[in-house]
């Protein structure tokens, strides 16, 4: 049975250092966006990326997206941003925009969502989570705590109940590189 944190303000700080430590830990954890609830594991675990595909019942060469705590995060990262990028980063950063870069040797997805906790969590665990949304591959993302309880919950090793999701819909992704962007995804924002 996962360990439930309910995210209240007199919690907020508790809930942080507990969420950030089992994460940096390995652990997988269901955390609140500003979209769709997450399911969450930190980039220096492979296992605990893993068990995300796993939990979720999809292919695990399915890349899973970053989310930042702030673009610097992204930038330390290794990205590429080209004017366009940064126009949209500028435009809809924190906010339900995924963008796909180019970074080293490959391409990623980021974003830096617009809920405080979230972000907090991010930079508490040193600026970026692999986050993908907490539901079964083709199932509706999950919009609150019992949603996710009653589908995936069981699987996770940490789940941060912050009520419903305020977006309740998944991020728009776009591809974007020195040929333009490209809509992967339609979601959260018309662009």
């Amino acid at each position: 049975m996962p360990l439930i944190l309910k995210l209240t303000a007199e919690s907020y700080n508790e809930t942080l250092q507990q969420a950030a430590t089992a994460i940096i830990s390995g652990a997988v954890a269901v955390i609140p966006t500003d979209t769709v609830y997450g399911l969450a594991a930190h980039h220096d675990h492979p296992a605990a990326v893993a068990r995300l595909s796993t939990t979720k019942q999809r292919a695990a060469n399915k890349p899973i997206a970053f989310l930042a705590a702030d673009t610097s995060a992204v930038i330390r990262y290794g990205a590429s941003f080209t004017p366009v990028a940064t126009t949209l980063a500028n435009k809809y950063w924190p906010g339900a925009l995924t963008m796909v870069l180019p970074c080293d040797n490959c391409t990623e997805g980021f974003r830096v969502p617009n809920h405080q906790f979230c972000r907090d969590l991010l930079a508490a665990c040193g600026g970026l989570l692999r986050v993908t949304s907490a539901n079964l591959a083709g199932s509706q993302p999950a919009c609150d705590a019992a949603a996710v309880l009653s589908s995936i919950g069981l699987q996770a090793d940490i789940i941060i109940n912050d009520g419903p999701s305020p977006g309740g819909q998944a991020s728009t992704v776009v591809r974007v590189d020195n040929s333009g962007i490209t809509t992967l995804r339609a979601g959260a924002i018309t662009l």
